[in-house]
């Protein structure tokens, strides 16, 4: 923790801004000064060791919207507004909003000294606090995001870090990669721990309903309705509302959900009273959400995306495939009142080569089909391999590698060369002596785009 008080002052007038930095270097604070509010927002972040001094009215971003940016990244940010005479009403409002404190223009520099003084003690108290709290954290956050993988330990660090903040998160990652575990540990470990974490699965719900279940409604706004309801929103209130595959959510729903986060105020369905929320959003999807905006708004993206997390694959985590399966498998033991079988080496080689598409989610159907004996099959394919040679061995496991690799290229030889990195005579030699034929998986392929064609021209496919 720097021992100089730091200080990010914003005004579009030369002359006030030079004026008042004189006056607080002279009072021994370190003072950034920046002539619109865009600059000083590339300089802001949730860690910001100081306070932010704005003018209310500037031209482009105001001192509003640049309180609001502060209050988003982190709302224990000290901002004091300069206002002129008229803005009174205004600079109440600001501090409804959460500025630390305001001075009406022209003012005395031992006024403005003072208050950012005080303001900066407040901000290096909250660091420390943070800091000391995030100790406890780490160790708390290594039992629940289990893996010694450079990637388990980076998405741990994320999320020690934003967990301490009250910043909106959207979290991207495959299906099954843990995305609902990252939420629930932002929710745990922050300040919100005490109220609702509640989780929604944007997909699930249908078009017609949406308003309802994520607004509420009040008795008798549709036929049904015998009673009033809070909705999703509402019961987030004091916590976190974790927005699962946020991409599925109706364009209409989106344009609603973009008001309320602007406004902290919903109204049921049905009715014309405003009721007030506070609850930190995280949202999660599958895919880019501002490479999509047909399909999603991009001002809801904005306001959603403070931070941005990545949940890795479990394939980018392969250190972690076996002390994960352990964990589950412990687990399903427990639960099932089975013995923990060991893994042979051949099942444990298995086990690391999977691409588990699934990811962690099958990786647990994985252990739990483990502890409960329903792999024998495969155990007992294990033990036929583990009776073989060695060269018998290698040569099972060339072919089982080659012959992915040419079902995935539809038998191109060009695209298996480049993904095995091997040259074309070395690769055709392997073939001809596994017994390898690419014509096979050029037939398979056509077939398969054909039955494509077909499924999308009249019944759908079954997956």
């Amino acid at each position: 923790m720097p021992d100089h008080n730091r200080v990010l002052l914003v005004d579009d007038e030369p002359a006030m801004r030079q004026a008042i930095g004189q006056w607080l270097n002279i009072g021994g604070l370190e003072v950034e000064a920046h002539a619109s509010a865009a600059s000083a927002i590339e300089r802001l972040n949730a860690d910001f060791d100081g306070v932010l001094i704005t003018d209310l009215r500037m031209e482009g971003l105001d001192g509003m919207a640049l309180l609001r940016h502060a209050q988003e990244l982190d709302p224990d940010l000290p901002v004091v507004m300069i206002t002129g005479h008229g803005d009174i009403q205004i600079a109440v409002e600001a501090m409804r909003l959460g500025a630390y404190d305001f001075v009406e223009k022209p003012f005395e520099p031992e006024r403005l000294l003072d208050i950012v003084r005080r303001a900066s003690e407040k901000r290096k108290l909250v660091l420390e606090n943070r800091k000391l709290r995030q100790a406890v954290i780490a160790p708390t956050l290594a039992l629940r995001i289990i893996g010694v993988s450079r990637a388990a330990e980076a998405l741990r660090a994320q999320v020690t870090e934003l967990a301490a903040t009250d910043v909106s998160v959207v979290l991207y990652g495959e299906t099954g990669a843990g995305k609902d575990l990252v939420a629930r540990c932002l929710h745990d470990l922050g300040r919100r721990a005490k109220g609702n974490y509640v989780a929604v699965n944007c997909a699930a719900i249908p078009e017609t309903m949406a308003e309802s279940e994520f607004f509420g409604h009040d008795a008798g706004a549709f036929t049904g309705a015998t009673k009033a309801r809070p909705g999703r929103i509402e019961h987030a209130h004091g916590g976190t509302l974790f927005l699962d595959e946020i991409d599925s959510m109706p364009m209409a729903t989106q344009g609603k959900l973009l008001r309320v986060l602007q406004e902290r105020q919903l109204e049921r369905l049905g009715s014309n009273r405003s009721i007030s929320v506070d609850f930190r959003p995280v949202a999660a999807s599958k895919i880019d959400l501002k490479a999509s905006q047909s399909r999603f708004r991009s001002d809801l993206y904005f306001r959603l995306c403070v931070a941005e997390l990545y949940v890795p694959p479990l394939r980018e985590r392969r250190d972690d495939i076996l002390l994960l399966f352990d964990y589950f498998t412990a687990a399903a033991a427990k639960a099932y009142q089975r013995e923990i079988r060991p893994l042979s080496v051949a099942q444990s080689d298995r086990l690391m080569r999977h691409d588990w598409p699934g990811n962690i989610r099958e990786l647990r159907n994985a252990a739990e089909r483990h502890v409960l004996g329903l792999d024998r099959a495969a155990v007992a394919s294990a033990g036929a391999a583990q009776s073989q040679t060695l060269a018998e061995q290698v040569d099972a496991f060339e072919k089982a590698i080659i012959e992915q690799s040419l079902i995935e290229a539809g038998g191109r030889i060009n695209v298996v060369m480049e993904k095995l990195g091997i040259p074309r005579r070395t690769l055709a030699d392997k073939m001809a002596r596994l017994g390898l034929d690419r014509r096979r998986y050029v037939e398979a392929d056509e077939q398969k785009s054909a039955s494509d064609s077909a499924a999308k021209g009249g019944e759908p496919p079954i997956h």
